[in-house]
């Protein structure tokens, strides 16, 4: 997002021009405003990026599309300790479930659509850093603990099934840009600590010296988690050195991790005599990672940009998880015997090298006499993987910790190639001062291979292609400068990632993280969405937005549970299931105070009957069958998302906000049909409040209360069978009991900071 200052009669091609010359350096920057001081009344407009790569862009008022934008600088004044916390409380349509338990590792829902760290969920949602995809191509997932939020200049949300941003853009995309040292000079130094033993330090410095400049930020977390055995260490760094004169810019940026986090699960409602207990435990997440980005802008002239970016990135994950023994108490078909191994403990890794390319160039111009901007190019991302699992039989201690009581046994060995080649392109054209039509088109061809590594499964060697031409048309009609209306069809596409296409087959399900076998593959999940908006002003200081849309997807495909445990099942393709809502959003400020509010309502169901094993839920048949039917609503996404944000400055060194949530009932997972005893998990709402004080020029205190009034609730639930129903939560193998499990939210958290900077 940039904002450039441009006069309010111009064409879609000046104020694209205008954004172009505002992304230059100073020198040209200066020319460009000296050239407009004759201009009498300037207007500020703001520029979308409309590609994963930043480009010219194009105005907010001729995107046909609800895109949602936030600054850097207002996301860290309201001191999260977390990128998702602030979409939580901030993003229209957006919510996040704790399904890991780890408050940095949620699943983050947008109109329906998840992007998730959790390997098996299925995802619907892309995610950008500086135009590279930070899905992971091993499993889609987003790990969202990588980047420091001290890196963020600006996070884009673009709704729909958007074919620019290419694979897995069913429901929407997100566009991250860094900072530099050319938008960010000084430095600043943070300490923050409070509730659950959390405490941090973060740094950060940016400069320019000539046509050069350089910014470095890098944070140590250490929180001890407010449940048990929940504890993480978050280590992130960020760096980014520049050179730009008047006609080209490059960029080399590194991003780095190396992060502990640990889980809690989710718990059976019989444990909620006390909330923080673990399931089982120890559960575990390793994740390292290294990214290098090398960007780079060129102006042949005042028409014509090129933009171009190559990347390498390596990506380790470790994972250690304790799960109960679904199969106790089962006579063994050889043995004879019952199987009295209560649990096992699984340890996996993922070794991935993801490496690729972005190429785009615009061309602004006139066609058939109207301002137009061309945009065309390609894209290709690769990456090898190394999946492995070994498995140890355990036993569990009255606490519920599982100890080993033998070796370690291999059980999955595979290597996996993905490679993605697409061709886009996007025209912008101003049929006149108040219509724009946009068209958009990109063909991805995606290749994955998988091959065996035991010598024990050769059915698993496989080779997958996915192809599809996905094409976009929107158009806007603005009758007065406070006035915007749009219209807008999309297509997208989401190709099976390895852990689906390993974990197809019912009758040999897999747990998470996943085993793999040799299943029928399974087909791609289309999307297509329309939308329909309205947007303006009133005043100068109001903005409002009202959107309704549709999004329908064919061949979807849905992790079904099929066992004791909640984390075992498979993936299918459920026929068709649809997300259609309305959103309206209003913001205001009056003298010192402002006020956010918006409103989504999603209704998420499915289109097509079908039949899943789900023998936790209460209406299951003998053989522990389910039938979905058209109708019914997807588990885990609410009907109604309520928020409000209040900002007060009290003085102008002293600013305060609060945060108002609600989110309505939601289904758990496992009770796709709505009819399960326990019915839905409860709605609820959570305040938060935040305060800013600026004690000298150099020196600002903070502080930030989390869930102000200690409500218990929680955000995510699914069906399973609790094997602890001893005395004080023991195992009890010969007593299981259908329970729902749910994820309780945190409780009342309190946390101070302060922040020096200088220039």
């Amino acid at each position: 997002m940039r904002r450039c200052i441009t006069p309010p009669n111009w064409t879609p091609m000046a104020l694209a021009l205008g954004s172009l010359l505002s992304a230059l350096p100073v020198p040209a920057a200066r020319a460009h405003s000296a050239a407009l001081t004759d201009v009498p009344s300037l207007a500020t407009t703001v520029v979308i990026d409309t590609t994963p790569l930043a480009g010219l862009g194009v105005p907010l008022d001729r995107i046909p599309a609800n895109v949602q934008v936030m600054s850097g600088a207002k996301l860290r004044t309201q001191h999260h300790a977390s990128l998702t916390d602030y979409f939580s409380d901030n993003l229209t349509s957006v919510e996040i479930h704790s399904s890991q338990g780890n408050p940095y590792q949620p699943d983050v829902d947008y109109r329906g659509f998840t992007a998730s760290p959790l390997l098996g969920t299925p995802q619907g949602l892309s995610v950008f850093q500086d135009g590279v995809r930070i899905n992971e191509p091993f499993g889609d997932v987003v790990n969202w603990d990588l980047l420091p939020q001290s890196a963020i200049k600006s996070v884009q949300l673009i709704p729909g099934s958007n074919p620019l941003f290419g694979l897995n853009t069913l429901g929407g995309a997100l566009a991250i840009a860094t900072r530099s040292g050319r938008d960010s000079p000084g430095g600043a130094a943070e300490v923050t600590g409070g509730s659950f033993g959390r405490r941090g330090v973060e740094f950060e410095q940016g400069g320019r010296h000539g046509k050069l400049d350089y910014f470095l930020t890098l944070n140590d977390e250490r929180d001890g988690g407010w449940s048990d055995h929940n504890a993480s260490r978050i280590r992130q760094l960020f760096g980014k050195l520049g050179y730009a004169d008047e006609n080209s810019s490059i960029a080399l940026s590194l991003s780095a991790a190396d992060n502990d986090l640990q889980g809690a699960q989710t718990i059976p409602r019989s444990f909620l005599d006390n909330f923080r207990q673990a399931y089982t435990y120890p559960d575990l997440n390793l994740n390292r990672a290294t990214l290098f980005n090398l960007s780079g802008t060129h102006f042949f002239n005042d028409q014509v940009q090129l933009n171009a970016n190559a990347y390498y990135r390596s990506y380790r994950n470790q994972n250690l998880s304790s799960n109960v023994n679904g199969d106790y108490g089962a006579i063994g078909p050889l043995s004879g015997r019952p199987d009295t191994v209560e649990a096992n403990n699984a340890i996996s890794a993922i070794d991935q090298q993801s490496y690729g390319f972005g190429l785009q160039l615009t061309l602004l111009g006139q066609l058939a006499g109207m301002p137009n901007q061309f945009v065309a190019g390609t894209s290709g991302d690769f990456a090898n993987s190394r999946f492995s699992q070994s498995s140890q039989d355990a036993q569990f201690t009255p606490d519920r910790n599982t100890v080993g009581i033998g070796d370690y046994a291999l059980r999955t060995d595979a290597k996996t190639h993905n490679g993605d080649i697409g061709l886009f392109m996007t025209d912008t054209l101003s049929l006149s001062d108040r219509v724009t039509l946009t068209a958009s088109a990109r063909y991805d061809h995606a290749q994955i291979d998988i091959a065996d590594q035991t010598g024990r499964q050769p059915l698993l060697d496989g080779n997958h292609s996915f192809s599809r031409l996905n094409p976009a048309l929107g158009v806007t009609f603005n009758p007065t400068p406070r006035l915007s209306a749009y219209a807008a069809y999309n297509e997208g596409m989401r190709s099976p990632t390895a852990i689906e296409l390993a974990c197809a087959d019912p009758a040999a399900p897999c747990s998470l993280p996943n085993d793999f076998i040799a299943d029928p593959a399974l087909r791609p999940v289309i999307a297509k969405t329309v939308e329909l908006g309205l947007r303006g002003k009133l005043g100068a200081a109001s903005s409002w937005h009202v959107s309704v849309y549709r999004t329908a997807l064919l061949d979807d495909i849905a992790f079904v549970s099929s066992s004791a445990a909640a984390s075992s099942g498979y993936f299918q393709n459920v026929g068709q299931t649809r997300r259609q809502g309305v959103e309206a959003q209003l913001s205001t400020r009056s003298g010192s105070v402002g006020v956010t509010a918006s409103y989504s309502y999603i209704a998420a169901t499915y289109r097509t009957a079908f039949t899943e094993r789900s023998p936790s839920n209460s209406s299951a048949d003998a053989n522990g069958n389910i039938v979905v039917r058209p109708g019914d609503r997807m588990p885990g996404i609410p009907d109604s998302i309520f928020k409000l944000r209040l900002d007060y400055a009290v003085t102008p060194s002293w600013h305060a906000g609060a945060n108002l949530s609600y989110r309505s009932a939601i289904f758990a997972r496992g009770d796709e049909n709505n009819r399960d005893i326990n019915g839905k998990i409860a709605g609820y709402a959570v305040v938060d409040l935040d305060t800013t004080f600026r004690a000298t020029r150099s020196l600002t205190l903070f502080a930030r209360v989390n869930n102000l009034f200690d409500k218990r609730y929680a955000n995510f639930g699914s069906l399973g069978q609790n094997f602890f129903s001893g005395p004080g939560h023991t195992f009890s193998g010969n007593d299981v009991t259908n329970e729902q499990f749910v994820s309780p939210g945190a409780p009342r958290g309190i946390w101070v900071g302060l922040r020096y900077a200088w220039r």
